[in-house]
This record gives structure tokens, C-alpha cells and sequence, in this order.
């Protein structure tokens, strides 16, 4: 099984982690990609590192670079439910490693993820052993919303999308928040407005805010 690794920040306080934030990135990018947001949440969550694996695959032609969670060339529902079964216990494998590296508690774990890295969020901190803190997902899906029987966590969830994404249409955002809903899972969502396939300001205020409160607790 692959060993994932990626860039790192360590807490902005100077002290020992006491959460963990993991930044799961797009099809064809790297961990390099979102590790930047951990510096500008750094102010909201100072006791925190922040981690972005690579993800364990290279694209299938070298040349355009970048990493895929699993390949992608049908782009239906089929392909991306096969696609965060087969990746899943590298990344689950992954997760265990990091908590064990710092030392941090598995509930006090947050997985942020965006397109396909959203995906991956979704599909595997729901069915992580230990609820994790937060899943954020922005610009994905969930990957087989009539397949949730066997969830295990109830943790709160924050699906962001664009109105304007050309890439992961924006309907998927109400498919997957009814189903996490009928699942009794606490989901934030937020359609913006003249948003394409990215992460902008809004974006990220909406998930330094919903981190910040799901860490401190009830």
C-alpha cells in the first residue's frame, strides 16, 4: 500500500498540536496546492497543524504533472464510488499515522478537502472508526449518496460550492446535503454566488469559522 507524504505546518502557538487539519487536494494538483490555507487559519486555530498529503497516484500522462486520489475518465457516479472505496484505506492508513506523529487525539481531527480531495473527505471521514472533529468539503460530492448505511460518525459537515462551477456541477450540493441530512448528519451548506471551480475569500472564512466551532465543542 502506498505511504502518502506532503507539507506540514506546525501550530502557530509554538506549543504541541492538540488538533490535526488535513487538506485533501483536486484531481491533477498536489498537496502543495491547499497547504496555504493553514497559514491563513493559523490565526483562528493557533493549537493546530496542518497537514497536505500528496495524493497516491501520479496522472497517467507525466507531462501534466500533478497527483489523482484514483484515475478519473468516466466522471459518473459508478467511477467515483469505486474511486473512494479503492483509495480509502491508504488514506485511512494515512490519517492514523499523522495522529500518532503529533500525538493528537483521533476526535480532535478535521479532513478539509476540494474537488476530488472533497470526495475523499466525505467518503472517509464519515466512515472513520473515531468521528472526526469536522469534514469540510468544497467544490465536490459524495460518492454514492443512496450508499450511506454504513456511516459511522455523525460529525458535522460543511459543503461549499460555486453557482458557476463548470467542472463539478453545483447540483450535486443539495444531492449531498438531503442525504447526509436523512442521515442525521449536521450539514452547513453554502451556495456562492459567481463562484467557479475554486476557493475564494468567502470560501475560506466560511471554513476557518466552522472549524473554530466545531473543535471548541457544544
Amino acid at each position: 500500500m502506498p505511504t502518502l507524504d506532503g507539507p506540514r505546518l506546525s501550530p502557530a502557538s509554538g506549543g504541541k498540536a492538540t488538533r490535526l487539519v488535513v487538506f485533501l487536494h483536486g484531481y491533477g494538483a498536489d498537496g502543495a496546492d491547499l497547504i496555504d490555507i493553514g497559514r491563513a487559519w493559523a490565526e483562528v486555530l493557533p493549537d493546530a497543524a496542518f497537514v497536505a498529503p500528496d495524493a497516491p497516484e501520479p496522472l497517467p500522462f507525466e507531462a501534466l504533472g500533478g497527483r489523482q486520489w484514483f484515475a478519473l475518465t468516466e466522471r459518473d457516479m459508478r467511477e467515483y464510488r469505486l474511486g473512494v472505496d479503492a483509495a480509502r484505506p491508504v488514506l485511512d492508513a494515512f490519517l492514523d499515522a499523522e495522529l500518532d506523529r503529533w500525538q493528537v487525539d483521533a476526535s480532535e481531527l478535521a479532513l478539509v478537502g476540494f474537488s476530488q480531495g472533497a470526495m475523499m473527505a466525505l467518503h472517509t471521514g464519515l466512515r472513520r472508526k473515531t468521528p472526526p472533529a469536522a469534514i469540510l468539503a468544497y467544490s465536490g460530492l459524495l460518492a454514492g449518496p443512496d450508499r450511506l448505511d454504513d456511516i459511522q460518525t455523525t460529525s458535522p459537515v460543511l459543503l461549499v460550492h460555486g453557482s458557476e462551477d463548470d467542472v463539478v456541477p453545483p447540483y450535486h450540493l443539495p444531492v449531498s446535503r438531503d442525504a447526509l441530512i436523512d442521515r442525521g448528519v449536521e450539514v452547513e451548506s453554502h451556495l456562492l454566488d459567481g463562484l467557479g471551480h475554486s476557493i475564494d475569500e468567502r470560501c475560506m472564512v466560511l471554513g476557518g469559522r466552522f472549524l473554530k466551532a466545531a473543535f471548541s465543542g457544544p
